[in-house]
């Protein structure tokens, strides 16, 4: 039977040494094959409890609100700085990058987070069509390693590309981004703002926990339409948290009186204009709408698409069965 012995030795201030020696019985010789039972790792995400010296002290909101127009991007560069990216370009990247998120169960800061750090490049420099699929996996690629647990892979994203780029050029383009951003990764997102925002209102925890869920939807929503890109994290994150609550809280018959007390404690929370707030909740809510007619569109079009091929696929197989002989006329 094999044996292994370690042995070792440390001082502690150079007063004293300790050593110590253990004896390993190895009973079975270890292989690749055998370490495949060894690995235990789990895929779901161990997430610490709220920290009440955070959520509880307004000076940690006051600093949120107090920096955050550092990362917001100055003046629509549609007008200004881009000539050959469109704002449906812009969609559909989102659109793609959401997709990438969604599949590869990144967390949910990592998406806005991206998305901050591809409008502000957009808004810095001027930009082909060509690239910004490109810069949209690059984008994913910082936000991942700063937000996500398990980071985006080159190879990956590349995947998702379809091997339309390189590795070799998403590292490129990584220096070139950081660069451009002035290596400022650390942005404030709407999503740093919903538990400073939950924590201050006055529902039960199961009730904020669908709160919560439909906020994060509608903050994923908006970071998708190039009209929410001026405004402040804080606004969004308020308006969607408005959102929600009114969306919940439909059904009861004192929906308006509670959806006026509602935008005056939110305003009052996040230090917003009642006017602009209110604004920004009807863009929000207008935005949802438009995006269900839409979903239901592609998956009436899909329904169509699907029965149309099956017909063809009927109307094939009786062109391809052999004419009977006595069909035929000599």
């Amino acid at each position: 039977m094999p044996k292994a012995t370690i042995s070792s030795s440390f001082s502690h201030l150079g007063t004293a040494t300790c050593s110590w020696h253990c004896e390993v019985v190895i009973t079975q010789p270890i292989t690749p094959r055998n370490m495949e039972l060894f690995c235990l790792e789990k895929d779901t995400v161990v997430r610490a409890q709220k920290d009440p010296n955070i959520f509880c002290d307004e000076r940690v909101l006051q600093s949120l609100l107090t920096v955050e127009d550092r990362y917001v991007p100055q003046g629509p560069y549609f007008k200004c700085v881009q000539k050959d990216i469109q704002p449906f370009m812009r969609k559909m990247v989102a659109t793609w990058m959401l997709e990438v998120c969604e599949e590869e169960k990144c967390e949910d800061d990592v998406f806005p987070l991206a998305m901050n750090y591809l409008d502000r490049f957009l808004a810095a420099v001027p930009t082909r069509k060509c690239y910004l699929q490109l810069l949209g996996a690059v984008c994913l690629f910082l936000a991942s390693k700063l937000k996500a647990c398990q980071p985006l892979s080159a190879r990956k994203l590349c995947m998702y590309t379809d091997n339309s780029i390189t590795s070799q050029q998403l590292l490129e383009w990584e220096l070139v981004v950081l660069s451009k951003l002035k290596w400022n990764l650390a942005a404030i997102t709407p999503l740093d703002f919903i538990e400073h925002i939950l924590h201050k209102l006055p529902f039960h925890e199961d009730r904020l926990t669908l709160i919560r869920k439909h906020t994060q939807t509608f903050i994923a929503l908006c970071a998708t339409d190039h009209s929410f890109t001026m405004y402040p994290p804080s606004m969004i994150a308020t308006g969607c948290v408005g959102a929600a609550v009114c969306g919940l809280q439909s059904s009861q018959s004192n929906q308006s009186l509670w959806g006026d007390n509602l935008m005056e404690l939110l305003a009052k929370i996040t230090n917003t204009e009642l006017d602009c707030l209110k604004s920004c909740q009807e863009q929000i809510e207008q935005l949802l709408t438009d995006s269900l007619k839409e979903s239901q569109q592609q998956h009436q079009q899909q329904q169509q698409d699907g029965r149309a091929s099956n017909k063809g696929t009927q109307s094939q197989n009786l062109s391809c069965t052999p004419t009977d002989v006595r069909d035929v006329n000599l």
